[in-house]
């Protein structure tokens, strides 16, 4: 065999090396760049965003069973979510294929946010009184998979765009360690703040002024929300950011700039000649190459078990509680969507502070020990003697739902920001949208599943033994999480 040249071998050691080693510190960032435009732009992508998800995630369930429609098929509504646990298939094919002048990620972006709203508005066409008709309630099934199988791609296209984006941002500070890198921390926070008014605008907002508006001007209103923050990511010049950051990178000495994998390159969009094992090879096998991704990739597929299995039977409990569904609206999603806020700007500054391997270890387990309130909350409304309690025959205070929501979403939004922080620390460069799109999908893959089953799950054995069962899932998922912080650690 024989023996590879050095220039070979030190881009295969560049191709194999930690993430960490992605952000390449030598290479100077944009100057022109402004990291509170860049924001700006990425609260609002994410807004656009959460306004159907919330409607998907958070009001849907409520709306559902208002309805009479069965806890099976509330749970089945979890295939909604499914593109987004797919989308990685044709995530390498946004970051490939954009228009120039346009830049990467905008040439999504635009159209998709657009016809987003257009979907929205359609929905807002249909009769909610006839959701319990099997033929109603599979269209908007239809339309909604739509909806998300756009907000997916477009979610693609964003996660690009920051990943890139704040990565570029970091290069000003070559002296900050990647692993407390504080734009990431400040970026994924305009994230997950952005989404989560989404949400507490698609899914609470929208359940409160069901009650005062019709179903039709309440989705218009959400189309219109949709197209008004499309303006930002229109002004966002983000093909000259994109140019000038090039220009600077290819200015710099030989010996500065990556080295390039060429075999890698080949791979990168496969020949009629590449087989399927090699383009696969080429864009997934970075999450298996060794033992430290490998046991990155056990955390990505049971990160977020305890969520999908519990999160889907929330609402649903609150209704069957005798909760209005626009109290839930008030009281549920919005004060459960802003204390996500809440977490979300704690775990930014905690993030300033902490390493972001403990942190997203830390977050984990407390979001895991707050589900055990959703227990609490189950018990006391099916079995209030198990606690020693008596009702006089009504249900358990509805306060208790409403804190046990809201510190849940607190410490979710914690988790969540510390675990995209850590996956946007695993998106190379130059495949940022993928990267980030593929450990994304991993993190539904198995929540997902949990979310399918969970209607199932709480139909046979009842709501308290259904959040038992999320919090002894959630228990052995920190096992994968507390052996890649060693793995981490080792490679520090």
């Amino acid at each position: 065999m024989q023996k590879p040249s050095a220039s070979t071998a030190s881009a295969q050691e560049a191709q194999n090396k930690l993430p960490a080693d992605n952000f390449d510190n030598n290479q100077p960032a944009n100057p022109n760049q402004s990291p509170y435009a860049l924001m700006l732009v990425l609260l609002t992508l994410y807004f656009a965003q959460g306004l159907p998800s919330g409607f998907i995630t958070q009001a849907l369930p409520a709306i559902l069973r208002e309805y009479e429609v069965s806890l099976e098929m509330i749970g089945l509504s979890g295939l909604l979510l499914l593109p987004w646990a797919l989308k990685f298939l044709w995530a390498p094919m946004v970051d490939k294929y954009f228009i120039t002048k346009w830049g990467r990620s905008r040439s999504w972006i635009l159209p998709l946010q657009l016809i987003s709203a257009v979907i929205v508005a359609v929905v807002g066409l249909f009769n909610p009184h006839q959701l319990s008709s099997p033929h109603t309630l599979w269209a908007i099934y239809g339309l909604l998979f739509l909806l998300s199988l756009i907000g997916a791609t477009h979610d693609v296209a964003a996660d690009g765009l920051a990943t890139r984006s704040l990565t570029s941002l970091m290069r000003n500070n070559p002296s900050l360690p990647a692993v407390k890198n504080p734009y990431q921390g400040m970026g994924n926070a305009a994230q997950v703040i952005g989404y989560r008014m989404g949400l507490i605008l698609g899914g609470g907002v929208l359940l409160l002024v069901l009650g005062q508006w019709s179903w039709r001007y309440s989705f218009f209103a959400m189309a219109a929300l949709i197209v008004l923050n499309t303006l930002p990511i229109w002004r966002y010049p983000e093909s000259k950011y994109a140019a000038a950051d090039e220009s600077q990178l290819n200015s710099l000495p030989a010996t500065q700039q990556a080295p390039v994998n060429q075999e890698a390159q080949s791979l990168k969009y496969p020949s009629t000649s590449a087989s399927l094992r090699a383009y696969i090879k080429s864009h997934y096998g970075y999450f298996w190459q060794n033992e430290h991704m490998r046991a990155w990739l056990a955390v990505l597929l049971t990160f977020k078990v305890v969520d999908g299995i519990s999160s889907g039977m929330v609402k649903p409990m609150m209704v069957d509680m005798g909760i209005p569904t626009s109290s839930i609206g008030l009281w549920a999603s919005v004060l459960g969507s802003a204390a996500s806020l809440v977490g979300a700007a704690l775990a930014a500054v905690l993030l300033k502070r902490m390493a972001h391997h403990n942190a997203l270890l830390a977050f984990n387990a407390l979001q895991v020990a707050t589900t055990v309130l959703y227990v609490i909350v189950a018990i006391g409304f099916e079995h209030p003697n198990w606690l020693g309690l008596s009702f006089e025959g009504r249900s358990v205070p509805f306060w208790w739902a409403y804190a046990a929501n809201a510190i849940e979403h607190l410490a979710g939004a914690m988790a969540l920001v510390a675990m995209l922080t850590m996956v946007m620390h695993y998106a190379r460069h130059d495949k940022a949208g993928s990267d980030f799109t593929t450990q994304v999908c991993l993190l539904t893959v198995f929540s997902g599943g949990a979310h399918l089953i969970s209607g199932f799950i709480a139909a046979q054995v009842g709501y308290s033994a259904h959040f038992i069962i999320s919090v002894g899932l959630g228990c052995l998922c920190l096992l994968p999480l507390i052996y890649w912080r060693s793995q981490f650690i080792k490679q520090l």
